[in-house]
């Protein structure tokens, strides 16, 4: 199945958590010289204009990222925020206006070293075309297929650092079990990789089977969070939070976020809320 188009949710309330979540992640690596390879198994379309019409359609980034930037100036003391909000801006075609949303592609590669790599997986072929539309940079290179396979075949990678998010759509009940097992299957052959999943809490609770996964399959430093845009059971259908798991997160990972988090929460509404702990300790 392959019906799934990120576009018609670019900007939502948990790519903010995402891309937040991979930003931090970023910025901590680079303090380090040594080269890095960036692997994103769902790719998408790289950047989304906000005026495009599956994106117009829901119009979820009102509830997103729009009520952060329309807050910038404030947020301007909180570091993590300012610099994801900084950077942010750089995607604009005209300045001080929110246009477009960057997708992780954008967010992993913005800041891509000489010595960086970057590998893009997407299988929707309407996707991938509008992914490789856009002009590319040294060192990424953007495949047309199953990112699951495709980050465990290629491993290891030649440089010394590995950073891959895993990002799917969940359209399939098996995607849960599938993306455990990828998980597990990279950190045997990558072991100090660090990997960021991400996963959406619905009402049918089916994100339980992978974190159970992870934590039987003997996995060492994940730490967990999760955005709540409503409480579960307020409505009955639809995504009501965002869960992020970071395998071998960067020193002090969790504080940062939460920093960030006690800031972003209050624009979100009264039913928002975020929390985040130790889901397998060290």
């Amino acid at each position: 199945m392959l019906s799934y188009q990120h576009a018609y949710h670019a900007g939502n309330f948990a790519d903010v958590h995402k891309h937040l979540t991979l930003h931090a992640v970023i910025d901590h690596l680079l303090r380090k010289d040594s080269p890095i390879t960036f692997i994103d198994t769902h790719a998408g379309r790289g950047v989304y204009p906000l005026t495009a019409e599956e994106t117009a359609r829901l119009h979820e980034y009102r509830e997103g990222v729009l009520p952060l930037w329309e807050a910038r100036r404030a947020l301007d003391e909180e570091p993590l925020l300012a610099g994801w909000l900084a950077a942010l801006a750089e995607a604009q075609p005209r300045a001080g206006r929110l246009s477009h949303y960057p997708g992780s592609p954008w967010w992993m590669g913005r800041r891509l070293r000489p010595r960086d790599r970057q590998l893009l997986f997407e299988l929707h072929p309407g996707e991938h075309g509008h992914l490789t539309g856009q002009a590319p940079a040294e060192g990424v290179r953007a495949i047309h297929g199953d990112g699951l396979k495709g980050l465990v075949e290629r491993l290891p990678v030649a440089t010394p650092r590995l950073c891959v998010l895993i990002d799917p759509s969940y359209e399939r009940k098996a995607e849960y079990a599938e993306v455990a097992e990828a998980l597990l299957a990279t950190l045997r052959k990558a072991r100090h990789a660090v990997v960021l999943v991400w996963y959406p809490l619905l009402p049918a609770g089916r994100h339980h089977e992978l974190l159970e996964a992870v934590k039987a399959g003997g996995i060492r430093k994940v730490w967990r969070s999760e955005l709540r845009q409503r409480q579960p059971g307020q409505e009955a259908r639809g995504m009501f939070g965002s869960g992020m798991l970071v395998v071998n997160p960067p020193w002090g990972l969790d504080a940062r976020l939460a920093d960030a988090m006690a800031r972003v929460v209050p624009l979100l509404g009264d039913t928002a809320d975020y929390r985040g702990d130790w889901w397998v300790g060290e």
